[in-house]
């Protein structure tokens, strides 16, 4: 019915309507949904890692969904264990709390360490912002070398940098930091202390994969984790004789120097079995990398290390229970290197 009306604007009325649009721009409220998310405005996107969404999965955790640019434009998820009053939304009064990352280990996620041991209860962790960030089912907390091209993944550069830059910019994270982790999330964690220096003011690693080129065993197991879910093992940093300087930038043992100024605490079982272990269990893998965290230790001490702390508790077998256990007997340890409880 309104086919015939005119539609020509005067002068006049196009100014008037051009008034009006932008009236609207300003009175119309955004969209409530990340405000209810509990997502922090940050401006436009910007590269690198951005958040794409957030999900409030129980009290005091938080999910966010984060785009990366090191991984190819895929989106991960990282899970946020907050401390009491944490409140990124609050820009003029925003905190920075002390961080302590927690890695997970080959064949996890993001959601391990919460639904595997007590951390979501720990009290002493109410006063600290616990970032649990995706790794990959296998991705060994590195760049993978993909045959001399790089690129995706490259879980080192999504954690060091893009990740943690994002965290500090607009989630409430600071810059006072340690990281601890178990079996594969071990030796990231001392590989990100060793390969960042003064990134992480301290770092534990549980049942972590110290040594790889240890020996030849040590070699075939983690390249048969580098192959898991049909992967070429080659990719990941190439082959262990003609890539052994990539090899080497990524075994703790040849890093041990540069962990020599930071408190490390190292823990592992025997793959015997333990108190903990149902009757007759046993691990072939907990008994390797037994042997690789007891040279790394012995490298420590010789190249001068002052502060390591070891727990090679005999049996004990590659799982949860002593895991839990060990994040709280290295809590202390890593919380004071925080700061937190002086």
């Amino acid at each position: 019915m309104f086919a015939n009306v005119p539609t020509v604007l005067t002068p006049l009325r196009a100014r008037l309507l051009l008034v009006l649009a932008v009236l609207l721009a300003v009175l119309v409220p955004t969209a409530p949904g990340a405000v209810a998310a509990g997502k922090p405005e940050t401006g436009t996107a910007r590269p690198g890692a951005e958040v794409v969404a957030v999900t409030r999965v129980a009290d005091r955790q938080v999910d966010l969904s984060v785009r990366s640019t090191a991984l190819g434009g895929r989106t991960v998820d990282v899970r946020l264990l907050t401390p009491d009053g944490w409140d990124p939304n609050d820009r003029r009064h925003r905190q920075h709390w002390p961080t302590l990352w927690l890695l997970h280990g080959c064949c996890g996620d993001y959601t391990s360490w919460t639904s595997m041991t007590d951390v979501a209860e720990t009290d002493s962790l109410r006063d600290v912002l616990v970032v649990m960030p995706e790794a990959g089912w296998n991705g060994w907390y590195s760049d993978w070398w993909n045959h001399g091209q790089g690129g995706d993944p490259a879980w080192e550069t999504f954690h060091t940098k893009e990740l943690r830059h994002l965290l500090e910019r607009d989630w409430g994270a600071g810059s006072n930091r340690v990281v601890a982790g178990l079996s594969m999330g071990g030796q990231g964690a001392l590989l990100y202390a060793a390969r960042h220096p003064g990134m992480f003011k301290a770092t534990a690693a549980f049942s972590g994969s110290a040594h790889p080129l240890l020996n030849e065993e040590s070699i075939d197991r983690i390249m048969g984790f580098f192959a898991g879910q049909g992967n070429d093992p080659l990719r990941v940093w190439g082959d262990p004789v003609a890539q052994r300087r990539i090899w080497q930038a990524h075994d703790p043992f040849h890093l041990a120097k540069r962990l020599r100024s930071i408190p490390v605490h190292l823990s592992c079982g025997d793959g015997t079995t333990g108190p903990l272990d149902p009757p007759g269990a046993t691990s072939a893998l907990e008994a390797d990398f037994n042997r690789q965290n007891h040279a790394l230790a012995a490298e420590l001490e010789r190249v001068g290390a002052r502060h390591v702390t070891t727990n090679f508790y005999g049996p004990g077998t590659h799982g949860w229970a002593y895991w839990e256990r060990e994040l709280h007997a290295s809590l202390p340890m890593l919380l004071g290197a925080l700061g937190v409880g002086d």
